[in-house]
């Protein structure tokens, strides 16, 4: 008996924001339209901005190159004053669709903000719900709670102000250099590296015009790694493939990661099976303790002593074909379209 083919689902992409990631989204945003449809899924984009784009103005919008630096402030200001979340639950496109697949970044989409409504509204939505999502934007919030799990992560310390001063004992123990980044920001936007006690104060204030939380971290020697996270609740989450990644300038900040040739991605990294799995384990455990939904990405750095560290769980990382979760999956056999349509029946076996 021949069975019959799943039927294609009606979405809503949500992308745009308010963040310093909005590029980002866009980006990534034109990349899952173009996947979805090749998959037979009907698309409508939402930009949180702007609303429903229409088949006229999507073209332009979504084809959007990530530039070296994120938007200026003034500019995401004016688009603050333009934007109504609670607004999205009108549109035609919302109201109707089967599945709201996010592809947001920063505390609208990581943060939860448009969870939260989507969650008033009733409407099933691809990825982490809002209170997990929310823990997991928080830094300080999510390495506590991950000590507390007993998942190894970088030692920090939180400055709430631009003097680090009062702290400086607690970051002496950290030792030199230290990363310097805000507490609720993604795409390592405002993050830098601190060499010396002097480097220190204008990190802070670099980090606070992002986020009045700062987060001040031990720089571990070791490689970096990132390994993406997938799967429903009842099966249980599954680790993707390892990745590296080489900043050729030492950090991978936002300049190396969309600036062609600063950095590589390494898929899939050349380690041992034993850290491999190690890495896989603690990925699945970040995922689990965080209490995240459908998937993410998890990235850690080695120690001195060769022993991998969490530095911090993405619950909607970048969805360009080239960024790194996707590279995960294309890395264990799972090419973007299928991803991206594994992405959205996750969210819609829920309903």
């Amino acid at each position: 008996m021949t069975r019959s083919p799943i039927p294609p689902l009606r979405v809503a992409l949500i992308t745009g924001g308010t963040t310093p990631e909005r590029d980002v989204a866009l980006a990534g945003a034109g990349e899952v339209v173009r996947a979805l449809r090749a998959s037979g899924h009907e698309v409508t984009a939402v930009d949180t901005v702007y609303g429903e784009l229409g088949p006229d103005r999507e073209g332009n919008a979504l084809a959007l190159r990530v530039g070296h630096r994120p938007p200026r402030e003034s500019e995401l200001a004016r688009l603050r004053r333009m934007e109504d979340l609670p607004g999205l639950l009108r549109l035609p496109a919302i109201r109707s669709a089967d599945v709201c697949f996010l592809v947001l970044h920063g505390l609208d989409g990581e943060g939860g903000r448009v969870q939260a409504v989507l969650d008033l509204g009733g409407r099933t939505y691809t990825g982490s719900g809002m209170l997990a999502s929310a823990l997991a934007m928080e830094k300080k919030a999510a390495k506590r709670v991950l000590l507390g799990a007993g998942i190894p992560t970088a030692p920090f310390v939180v400055c709430d102000r631009d003097d680090p001063d009062p702290w400086r004992a607690e970051i002496e123990a950290l030792g030199l250099p230290v990363i310097v980044k805000p507490s609720r920001v993604g795409s390592s936007v405002g993050l830098t590296r601190a060499e010396s006690h002097e480097d220190i104060r204008p990190a802070v204030a670099k980090a606070r015009r992002h986020d009045r939380l700062v987060l001040i971290e031990e720089m571990l020697p070791g490689r970096e790694f990132t390994v993406g996270i997938v799967g429903s609740d009842e099966e249980g989450p599954q680790a993707l493939g390892v990745g590296e990644i080489v900043a050729h300038g030492g950090l991978f900040d936002y300049h190396a990661k969309y600036t062609p040739g600063l950095a590589d991605e390494i898929f899939p990294a050349d380690i041992p099976k034993s850290l491999e799995r190690r890495l896989g384990e603690l990925g699945v455990a970040t995922h689990r303790a965080l209490q995240l939904r459908d998937f993410s990405r998890v990235d850690f750095r080695l120690d001195a002593a060769g022993e991998p560290a969490v530095l911090e769980a993405n619950t909607l990382p970048g969805m360009t074909t080239r960024s790194l979760l996707p590279q995960s999956a294309a890395s264990v056999g799972i090419c973007f379209p299928d991803f991206c349509d594994r992405i959205a029946r996750l969210a819609a076996d829920r309903r």
